[in-house]
């Protein structure tokens, strides 16, 4: 085995040198814009794909965690994280920066459309020209061993498209993404990274939060909480939202040059996201007939992941959706504790964007995507009618990725819908633990006892009958009876095959609210401490993290605010 290169990246004139700016230099700058990056108040933005605005810095910035595995794939020293010019730029401050690195950062608008439906009506001049980033500004586009990566601040103040708002995230949610990126990209889930995280140590925000104890939907209070900033990187930040925005713009012929914005995005878009898996020599047309196969693909997968690991996004609108087709935007997200298949954390959430929903959310969010890209085949319609056709797919193409994913977390051959469907009546009825579940089933037991593990309840006689049915039926279909070769596997290769897909830690929200509330006094052990295990979440480790960390919800912690569900005020 090869030893790694040693990190080379030590100082910010390192990272300098590795600055490369392709979204500001390719595509087109609002004509509104100003140029020194002082652009903080909200207003319609009508053309452009970005607005130059500087981040506002946090005062007295302090440092919480890094990414360790992010920073060794970068080749970044981790020293770098806790460097002042490092804690400096990416806690917002942009002034005293090497000549290479921008001193505006850029913030973009996109459309709003929830479950397949535009709506306008959230912007505040009712136009939908105010939606966009924020809070969110991206600061630097790097090129690091090969891979060009945006880095971007959440919370890094006010944008045009702030909406009134203050453009600040609080610990608390700065915590809950960070380690949500930090947990998703080790269980193998496409997601944006998470690269840095530092909080004020003097200033604070009131934010509609729950009081100790609450079973209330929604916020009772208002809490003062310290403003973060964490630095979330990705190969770039184009959600289907932006291409709605500016597909509705060509739809409708807003300005002379809708139809060449929307051509110049989706053509970024390719070159930033599919360029390995798109022809380039190919006519636009041609082109985005593969990128809706590609991104299809991606999206399905993406799903079906969520799904095998216990992730609802609880917020899945157009504008949370990756066009590369990962994980973005973690705001009212959950991991499942007991399984609900209606399971939503968000309390405003409905259960269109539900846990077993979010197949069905996904073909909406696609369907946006292909109505965004129609304009620029308006003229072919047999690639008008090729286009129409992959959409008309997924629901097909999404069954088939789905039981794939069921087929691997139970450990059999075929996938059999009647041993499903009476499994996610069994979980339901009984309950069990989503997480625990699927981690001692893929031990292969020899009866139900260990199964039993997951329960949060005593089983009567009749509920464990069922149960002794069920796992019968999955014994004689499971890949020790018979894999596709008619050769059983041995008890040992199904077990370890089946947890190389059913994770044994889960981020789960109960876990994270006492490493924030420490966080809040300065005690930031319990964050790192929960980093380090949530990073190896199909690893054994030791006796303590087990205890600690792979057990069921505690009853009185069912139904609290902020823990069971919470609002998606951060």
């Amino acid at each position: 085995m090869k030893n790694k290169p040693s990190p080379t990246i030590k100082t910010l004139d390192d990272l300098a040198k590795l600055a490369d700016y392709s979204f500001v230099n390719t595509l087109n700058c609002d004509p509104d814009t100003k140029i020194n990056g002082v652009d903080h108040d909200p207003r319609q933005v009508f053309t452009g794909h970005y607005t130059l605005v500087n981040p506002t810095p946090i005062k007295n910035p302090e440092y919480i965690t890094h990414s360790k595995d992010f920073f060794n794939e970068l080749g970044f020293n981790d020293s770098l994280a806790q460097s002042d010019n490092f804690i400096r730029l990416f806690s917002g401050d942009t002034s005293h920066l090497p000549k290479s690195i921008r001193t505006a950062g850029w913030a973009t608008g996109y459309a709003l459309s929830i479950f397949g439906t535009e709506y306008y009506q959230q912007c505040p001049f009712q136009t939908g020209n105010g939606y966009g980033d924020g809070r969110a500004i991206s600061i630097l586009e790097v090129v690091a061993n090969d891979q060009r990566w945006e880095m971007q601040l959440k919370g890094g103040g006010r944008t045009p498209y702030c909406r009134g708002a203050d453009g600040r995230a609080v610990l608390r949610s700065s915590i809950r993404e960070f380690l949500a990126q930090e947990h998703m990209h080790a269980l193998g889930v496409p997601t944006s990274r998470s690269l840095s995280l530092y909080v004020s140590k003097t200033q604070k925000v009131n934010r509609p939060w729950y009081s100790q104890g609450s079973r209330s939907m929604d916020p009772d209070m208002l809490a003062s909480e310290s403003i973060a900033i964490s630095t979330r990187v990705a190969p770039s930040f184009i959600r289907v939202g932006q291409l709605e925005l500016f597909g509705r713009r060509a739809r409708k012929q807003e300005h002379p040059k809708a139809m060449e914005e929307l051509e110049m995005l989706v053509l970024h878009l390719i070159d930033r996201e599919y360029a390995d898996e798109i022809d380039n020599t190919l006519s636009t047309g041609k082109k985005v007939v593969q990128l809706a196969h590609r991104f299809r693909d991606r999206l399905i997968s993406l799903v079906a992941n969520w799904i095998r690991v216990g992730y609802c996004q609880g917020n899945f609108n157009s504008d949370n959706c990756a066009a590369g087709g990962f994980t973005l935007d973690y705001g009212p997200f959950g991991f499942c504790d007991e399984f609900d298949s209606q399971y939503q954390p968000w309390s405003s959430g409905g259960l269109h964007f539900s846990f077993l929903n979010q197949p069905i959310a996904a073909e909406q969010n696609f369907k946006m995507f292909c109505n965004a890209l129609l304009p620029l085949l308006e003229s072919d319609q047999e690639l008008s009618s090729k286009l129409i056709n992959v959409f008309n797919g997924f629901s097909a193409a999404m069954k088939i990725q789905m039981e794939k994913m069921w087929r691997a977390k139970l450990g059999i051959f075929a996938f059999d819908v009647t041993l499903f469907d009476e499994l996610v009546i069994l979980m339901e009825k009984t309950p069990v633990d989503y997480t625990l579940f699927f981690r001692e089933l893929s031990e292969v037991p020899a009866d139900i006892e260990p199964l039993k593990k997951s329960f949060y309840r005593s089983t009567s006689e009749q509920i464990d009958k069922h149960w002794l049915e069920w796992f019968e039926k999955w014994r004689k279909l499971n890949a020790c009876s018979i894999n596709k070769n008619s050769a059983s596997l041995s008890r040992e290769q199904l077990s370890k095959q089946m947890k190389l897909v059913n994770p044994k830690y889960s981020l789960r929200e109960w876990f994270v609210a006492p490493a924030y509330q420490q966080a809040a006094e300065r005690d930031y052990s319990l964050v790192r401490e929960l980093q380090a295990v949530i990073t190896q979440p199909y690893a054994e480790q030791s006796k303590d993290v087990e205890e600690k960390y792979y057990k069921l919800k505690p009853d009185e912690l069912f139904n609290i605010g902020g823990l069971s569900q919470y609002s998606c005020s951060s």
